[in-house]
């Protein structure tokens, strides 16, 4: 064994490894953890040159989120953030931004409540009056749509005829004409490419503040789900300043209608990277959404939608996955809907034993019915969810917008964690940032408490879906890691793994859901090297362990 160059010595390590669940001390060399064990045993390990330090807080594996968007949520959080705003709060916040508007930029917004177009319908011609002549461009916060007003209508020159290789359409009034309905991302990107564009500076310097947010949330690692065309500038221009505070694994979209020149050229982006990020894996959308009437059900939704794929050629996706499956890459498929769902799982199922021997992944699952439940288990296909998204933009008594479109019995089968766990399926934790907030703690305080952790006089939903502290964490760590294939390298402290690691206050197992939040990020470690370090104080209600 080499010298070690670190030992770290905690009040504790919990290390998620059944072998040894708990330890007090590691050593760290070349990036590795090198010896597991008690603090006097590892400290004697100790050679001329390595550094001692003690960490008054308790280690585990570094937490990784499995479903962010980084690069492209830049774009996604352009502007005024309309999060939980009604409709006459963010009548007024477009009203001012319009009122400020200098020369050719746009009024930008993200975060709009869907349930806010109840009444009129999803339209953009409700916000003329305080626009007047500002091109608006406002995005749900599900990130599959957006409403855009008719200054920006006439500014990207649409018709209401647009087509798109996929389900992507520009919606129409009664009279045919475009009522600012933006639906999913082809369109989206079509009314943005007539929209002046954020310099790069200004996104080099937003991306840097975020990944420091996520070190200090705890984050050392994140899946990044695409593969925006900013990512490689970006990322070299960050790491020409220095290492990244978190590593970020890239995987690309593949577009509906993907073309074999497509794909060829996805799959020779893979590997490709930097110091601390990396191409690896595809995602793919098999529908939208429920709160757009996008996602794909078994049977319509309340308003006669949700019966069509966004492939437009479901077989095409089937191809496509295979054409990867084939080639050693991990995919990740959001499916949403449960005819969806179910349709991703049978696609992967004719694929044989090559799937349960890669790390092929389903995002979100927001409604499944039994039947589909254990074949996640079967299949050994990771089930990759964001329960808070459940917490944040639904109601106990289903009179939200998801809720309603899906009915009792669907709603009913929302985010089954625990259904999914039990029946032994990996469950992967994550964000979707910026749909959600990305902070962990959070994170897995909703989905312990089925609630938004922040509101406690909110009636939990389904909360005998609810996972415990241990398998929130594991949702964070162990099955994180399994997630990307990486449960060979990361995910628990042991010899062998990367040292990649969260510094907690106090043991996040040991408080209630409810503080957990409260409990600080003491520091995250990369392969040895602090990424983040906080100086902090005990959080209320909960005693530092010693």
């Amino acid at each position: 064994m080499h010298t070690p160059e670190l030992v770290l010595i905690a009040d504790d390590i919990l290390t998620l490894d059944p072998i040894r669940p708990r330890a007090k001390a590691l050593a760290i060399a070349d990036g590795t953890i090198v010896a597991v064990g008690g603090a006097e045993e590892v400290r004697a390990l100790a050679g001329e040159g390595t550094r001692v330090e003690e960490i008054r807080g308790v280690l585990t594996p570094g937490m990784i989120d499995s479903h962010t968007h980084v690069v492209w949520g830049l774009e996604l959080t352009r502007g005024e953030q309309l999060t939980d705003l009604d409709l006459s709060a963010v009548r007024e916040r477009v009203r001012a931004a319009a009122e400020a508007n200098r020369g050719d930029q746009w009024v930008h917004g993200w975060g709009l409540d869907p349930n806010l177009f109840t009444e009129t319908g999803f339209t953009g011609r409700i916000f003329d009056d305080v626009t007047g002549d500002v091109p608006m461009f406002l995005r749900m916060r599900d990130g599959h749509s957006a409403i855009a007003n008719t200054a920006a209508v006439r500014a990207a020159g649409l018709t209401g005829s647009e087509t798109f290789p996929d389900e992507a359409r520009i919606g129409v009034a009664e009279d045919g004409t475009p009522n600012g309905y933006i639906l999913e991302v082809r369109a989206m990107e079509l009314v943005l490419s007539h929209a002046p564009e954020e310099s790069l500076d200004s996104m080099t310097a937003r991306l840097k503040e975020l990944l420091a947010d996520m070190a200090a949330a705890g984050i050392v690692s994140t899946y990044v789900m695409d593969y925006h065309r900013f990512t490689e500038p970006l990322m070299r221009r960050l790491e020409a300043e220095g290492d990244l505070p978190v590593r970020l694994k890239f995987s690309p979209f593949v577009y509906p209608g993907a073309s074999e020149q497509d794909l060829q050229q996805i799959l020779d982006l893979q590997g490709t990277g930097g110091r601390r990020w990396l191409v690896e894996g595809v995602k793919f959308f098999i529908d939208g959404t429920i709160d757009n009437g996008s996602a794909w059900l078994e049977w319509p939704d309340a308003y006669g939608q949700g019966t069509t794929s966004i492939w437009t050629d479901p077989d095409a996706y089937r191809s496509a996955v295979a054409f990867f499956v084939e080639h050693g890459v991990p995919t990740a498929t959001h499916a949403i809907g449960d005819k969806g769902v179910a349709f991703v799982l049978d696609a992967l199922e004719d694929l044989g034993p090559k799937v349960a021997e890669g790390a092929h992944r389903i995002e979100h699952i927001e409604t499944i019915p039994d039947e589909v439940v254990p074949r996640f288990a079967q299949l050994g296909v990771i089930a990759s969810m964001q329960p808070i998204a459940g917490t944040h933009h639904t109601r106990a008594d289903m009179t939200d917008n998801w809720s309603t479109r899906l009915g009792v019995e669907r709603a009913s089968h929302g985010w089954r964690c625990r259904d999914l766990h039990d029946a032994g399926t990996i469950i992967a934790l994550g964000s979707d940032w910026p749909i959600v907030p990305f902070d962990p703690r959070v994170v897995m305080a909703d989905t312990i408490l089925r609630r938004p952790v922040e509101r406690p006089e909110v009636e939990p939903i389904r909360a005998e879906q609810g996972l415990t502290s241990e398998e929130a964490l594991e949702g964070y760590t162990v099955n994180a890691a399994r997630a990307a294939g990486w449960q060979d390298i990361t995910g628990t402290i042991a010899v062998g793994k990367r040292a990649d690691l969260t510094a907690w206050q106090t043991d996040p197992l040991a408080v209630s859901a409810e503080l957990l939040p409260e409990v600080g990020i003491v520091g995250t470690w990369i392969a040895g090297r602090q990424a983040h370090q906080a100086v902090l104080q005990a959080p209320a209600g909960a005693e530092v362990a010693r």
